[in-house]
């Protein structure tokens, strides 16, 4: 894994602004840096030429210097475990470019802190989301970023307990199914006469949870005593 540095990551706008939101619970911090880094996952080893190409395509971003601080230092990432839609991007443009032995490329951002952390806790909270990002403490650990598991045999879930076999599904799937969606699925399943997948439960679950206007198909609604049906609108 290459490891390439980038501009810094915000307008000095933007940096102080997020400085106020870290100040709100670390009043004792008094100046953030951020910067871009690059993780690069290569196949064989560049030579200087396409090592050039790479540094040229990862200069980008709001001009300015490389700015570092004495202070505490972390890392945020893409969500270990996933393949950020930036990565996606930059790998094909990087293979468009001829650089054939780049099989991945994904960017982090190296924030420093100059001042006192009383709650390290809420200073990585205010800095990353949680759902979609990871927080590293050594750029060595960014090799997680392109760990490989191997694929999982299919699974299916015996629903001859009944509805507490979906329940523990569930919980041990992290569907964050409703109960409604649990005695949903347990019907349809006991009507087809089969037992459902764990692949089949996720794909149920995700579409229920990335688009909420899924939820609400026909369902009515009352504004200003105004009522109305919401259609479908997929």
């Amino acid at each position: 894994m290459l490891f390439v540095a980038g501009s810094p990551a915000f307008s000095a706008a933007r940096l102080q602004k997020r400085l106020r939101k870290v100040q709100r619970s670390n009043p004792g911090v008094t100046e953030l840096a951020a910067n871009y880094i690059h993780f690069v996952e290569v196949m064989a080893a560049l030579d200087p030429g396409e090592m050039q190409t790479l540094r040229r395509l990862l200069s980008y971003g709001p001009r300015g210097e490389h700015r570092t601080l004495d202070g505490e230092e972390f890392l945020v990432v893409p969500r270990l475990g996933t393949t950020s839609p930036w990565s996606s991007k930059a790998s094909d443009i990087a293979r468009i470019c001829g650089l054939t032995n780049v099989r991945r490329i994904e960017r982090g951002i190296t924030y420093t802190t100059a001042g006192e952390v009383r709650d390290r806790t809420a200073l990585h909270a205010a800095l990353h989301d949680r759902m979609t990002e990871s927080v590293l403490t050594q750029p060595q650990h960014a090799a997680r970023l392109f760990g490989r598991a191997e694929p999982r045999p299919l699974s299916t879930i015996d629903l001859a307990p009944g509805r507490a076999a979906l329940e523990q599904a569930n919980s041990a799937l992290g569907l964050a199914l409703a109960p409604d969606e649990i005695d949903y699925l347990l019907a349809s399943f006991q009507a087809l006469g089969r037992n459902p997948t764990d692949v089949e439960l996720m794909m149920f679950a995700q579409a229920n949870s990335e688009h909420c206007r899924h939820k609400i198909f026909n369902a009515s609604f009352s504004i200003d005593g105004w009522r109305r049906t919401r259609a479908c609108s997929a």
